[in-house]
Parts: structure tokens; sequence; C-alpha cells
């Protein structure tokens, strides 16, 4: 019996609709919108609907570069799952050293310590902990940043925030603290919109960094493992953080998992406590394999550059199409490798044309703080079937939701 049969046969879609309800709250249930399919399966870039649907997953909540269920990964899991899936926590663990290991050999030079998480929210905890216990006690963002309005409780001293790309705002702010300071930085901000920073700015923090004795935590959770067309951010510009934030993509899209990479001063305080890991879960066995697999697939598929030729495709294509339709309504078409952002002047064009995607089989995403956004970011496992699918599929969109309105 399949997937879809069995989800019908146990619950059924009016009991499903209840449960959701019920139990997890209304804004699960926003499915109903768009004819309340439930989604049973995915491969590589495509979902499965229990009515049949298939849609290609181009950003939905974030598809890692290497797709759904590749099988690299499964197998690292599988191979694991048949060994031991959870440790003791008693002795050491072999598979958190293995995968540390591989995850520090596509690493930025200069980190050398490994501390995984189960979430990007995790991470970023851990990294304002490591840097408090070398005398950091105040944490400096840029606006706009998805953790912007939770400075405050990541250092008991509060939290500053300047805004993204302005770095005569971060001398000034870094003047006032001198060696008290640690800045998390984007290398590309996702929540706000997909904002790229001009050239050259992420250079210019890591110089004000060491000019007046503050950490740099280069926050990689949405663009990290190859998403920009490169392995990181910080390499585009060969920046050396002294913390890496590493997200959901370390996990393949099979476990939730995320790491803190950082040089070994920054994490001496956390080397010598043999339980160090407040989450225990995140070093387990079979998200370790998954970690491995994850790095071992981006590797052998050579699925990085891909991401940047792909990158270079869609964004020119994409930009053609909207504006062809939108005319003027388009402000921009931006991005760095599969991380594309399509600006309008208002959020309506942005929901309609999400919503019309779906409705001819493509799932794309909306920026949290930028509702006028449109973002784009899909596997590097597209073929040029899939490709020609996003296109005609957001041509047609394009027409049919513009139709609705009057042009600007």
């Amino acid at each position: 019996m399949t997937v879809a049969a069995v989800v019908r046969q146990r619950t059924g879609r009016e009991a499903l609709r209840r449960l959701y309800r019920s139990r997890t709250g209304e804004g699960r249930a926003l499915g109903e919108l768009l004819g309340g399919q439930v989604e049973v399966a995915s491969q590589g870039a495509w979902i499965s609907t229990d009515a049949g649907g298939r849609f290609l997953d181009c950003g939905g909540l974030g598809i890692p570069l290497t797709g759904a269920r590749h099988p690299t990964v499964l197998r690292h899991v599988r191979e694991q799952l048949e060994h031991r899936p959870m440790a003791s926590g008693l002795f050491p663990e072999p598979q958190s050293a293995l995968a540390a290991d591989a995850l520090l050999s596509v690493a930025p030079p200069g980190l050398e310590r490994v501390h995984f998480t189960g979430s990007a929210v995790q991470a970023l905890t851990l990294a304002a902990r490591m840097a408090r216990a070398r005398g950091r006690t105040r944490v400096i963002s840029m606006t706009g940043s998805q953790y912007e309005p939770h400075l405050d409780e990541l250092m008991p001293s509060g939290g500053s925030a300047v805004p993204y790309g302005d770095a005569a705002a971060l001398r000034r702010t870094l003047a006032g603290l001198p060696g008290r300071a640690c800045v998390f930085v984007e290398p590309v901000q996702c929540a706000a919109g997909v904002v790229l920073p001009p050239p050259g700015f992420l250079r210019g923090v890591a110089a004000l960094c060491r000019e007046y004795g503050a950490l740099l935590a280069l926050d990689e959770t949405a663009t990290g493992l190859g998403r920009l067309g490169a392995w990181w951010g910080a390499g585009i510009e060969e920046v050396a953080p002294d913390l890496l934030l590493v997200g959901g993509a370390l996990g393949a899209g099979v476990v939730p998992l995320a790491a803190v990479v950082a040089t070994a001063g920054v994490s001496a305080a956390f080397d010598h406590a043999p339980y160090a890991d407040p989450y225990p879960c995140s070093g387990a066995p079979l998200a370790m394999a998954a970690a491995r697999g994850a790095v071992a697939a981006l590797r052998e598929d050579n699925l990085v550059g891909r991401a940047r030729v792909l990158g270079e495709e869609i964004l020119r294509v994409t930009g053609r199409i909207v504006r062809g339709h939108y005319g003027p309504a388009v402000r921009e078409v931006r991005g760095r490798g599969l991380l594309i952002g399509i600006e309008f002047t208002g959020p309506d064009a942005a929901a309609g044309l999400l919503i019309e995607l779906v409705r001819h089989g493509v799932i794309t995403g909306r920026a949290p703080g930028a509702p006028h956004v449109l973002r784009l970011a899909p596997p590097a496992v597209l073929t040029r079937a899939d490709l020609d699918h996003l296109y005609e599929a957001l041509d047609r969109s394009c027409r049919t939701e513009r139709g609705r309105r009057p042009r600007v």
C-alpha cells in the first residue's frame, strides 16, 4: 500500500484537517487555500500529494541543495540505522568525530572545532554563549537579520543593530565597545528579502572586528554549504570568521541538524568538559551520518558548482519573464547562486504570484521580513526538464495573475 493510500485510509482529509486545527493551530490548515492536498512523498526537487499532485520545490521552506532523499545521504543514514541510531552519551561516539571532520574539510580556513546542535536557533544561542566565554558580552547584529528581535535574549548585556551594509555605522558602534562585542552578520540576508551587501562589505566587517577586538560570527544558516554557488559566503570575499553558524542543509533534509564551527581559541572554554553540548540529541549517530552524507553528496555531484551555474541561468530567465509581464511593478530581481529574490513594488503581487505558481505546480516562498519579495531557493539537482517546468509555470502564472490586475 502506498503512503498516500495509508494517509487516506487512516485519517482522510477531513479528519486530518480537524487534527491540524485542534492539535497544531489554524495556521497549519492553510493548505486548504490550495485545494487541501496532503503532502505524502518527496524525491529530488519534487513533492507529491495524496491527490496525485506533483510540485517542483523551489524554496517553500528551504530545501537543501541535495534535494529530498539524495541517494548518497540515504546510504549513509541507512547504514547507521542498521547499527546504532542513538548513542548512550557515556562513551566516545565515532560518528560525531567523523561528521565534524567532514564539515571541517570544507569549512573556511582557521576553523578547527565543531559543536552540533538541533536547529539554527540553537546554533545562534550556542555561538552567543561561546562569545560570552571570551568576554564578548554585547551582540551587534544587522537590521533585517532574522535574529534581530532576539538580541536581548542572547546576551544579558543586550545588543545593538546597525543597518546592513553600513560599515560606518558598524565602526561607530564598535568604537564604543572595544574588546566587548561579537558581530553577527549574514553574507546575504535571506529573511529580509534576499538582500545582497555592497561589494567588499564582509571584508570590511572582518577588518573592523580585528581593529576593535570584536569576534566575527558569520551566520550561514541560510547561505552555507553551497547555496550561494560557493561552499560559504565567507569564501566569496575570503573572510575568516571566528564563529560560523551552519543551518539545516547539514542534515540534508533528512534530520534536523545545525552546528557552530569555531576557531580553537574561541572554542577553548568548551573543549575540556565532556558534556559541553547542551543539546544531547544533536550529536546522535543517525544525524551525524546524515551530515557526512550531505558533504559527500555535495562533493561527489559537484552541487556547489552546479548551484552557481544554475543560479546564473535562473536569475536571467526569471528576470526576463517577470519583467516582461509586470513591467515597472517589478522593482528588482537579484540573487546569488540558488538564492534569488523577485522584489515587487507591493506585497499583493508577490502573494498572488506565489499562489498561482502552486496552481501550476511550483512551490516558492516569501521572505518573512519582506512580504513584497518572492523567494526562489531550489535544490541544485534540477534537471533541464525541471527548469523548463519552472519557466513555463512562471510564464503562465504571471500571465494569469497579471491579467487580474491593472498595469502600473
